[in-house]
């Protein structure tokens, strides 16, 4: 498959493009400066793009069969990058027939609240982060409106650690037996499979440890 990244500079994007092309897809990197990926590969392909951008964006998506969004708003807790850049992308899909979309949320988002301990519900999303939730909250709204064939993936804060295969997936609601944490690997190794599997197709679905 040809597989475009949005947001493949980032701690997870960059770990599902190696991933990705280590599977024998053709990848497209598409982020601001994607050169900051520092690794060139035969089916690699860097394009450089703002997402908020609807013409590159859809101009970018051209020829593709699936697309994995997995924007980050770095160190910025007011950006809508997420929202704004998934209404382009999934714009983007829809002009030129592309059905398979995989977007990374977060755990938090929506009915997943419940998960959630003290300090993550009331602290980091009920305070410090709320406007990150609003946007990803927002963005999971837009794809579940988008028509096409979705997957939400929804993990937990991201640690430093190899993949481990052991993390939880498909959380139920009302779980709160978690530890709210997964390695970077484990999300990106995650993100990977969806492009082959389909048992979460129209599913927001929960990994964690």
């Amino acid at each position: 498959m040809k597989i475009i990244v949005f947001g493949a500079t980032g701690s997870i994007g960059r770990l599902a493009v190696a991933g990705i092309l280590a599977d024998g897809h053709m990848v497209t990197a598409f982020a601001r400066r994607p050169e900051r990926l520092g690794a060139w590969h035969p089916n690699l392909t860097l394009r450089a793009g703002d997402a908020c951008d609807p013409a590159a964006v859809l101009d970018a998506i051209h020829g593709h069969d699936a697309v994995l969004i997995t924007l980050g708003s770095g160190m910025s807790h007011k950006s809508v990058i997420r929202s704004q850049g998934t209404m382009n992308v999934i714009r983007g899909m829809q002009a030129h027939g592309v059905r398979r979309l995989i977007c990374q949320s977060t755990l938090g988002a929506h009915d997943s609240r419940g998960n959630l301990n003290f300090v993550w519900k009331w602290i980091m999303f009920g305070l410090l982060l709320r406007p990150v939730l609003r946007d990803h909250e927002l963005q999971e709204n837009l794809v579940r409106a988008s028509g096409l064939d979705w997957t939400i993936v929804r993990p937990s804060a991201f640690v430093d650690g190899p993949a481990t295969g052991a993390f939880r997936e498909d959380v139920a609601p009302e779980d709160t037996n978690l530890t709210l944490k997964i390695s970077r690997a484990d999300v990106a190794g995650f993100l990977q499979r969806q492009l082959s599997e389909l048992a979460y197709v129209h599913r927001a679905v929960g990994i964690s440890n």
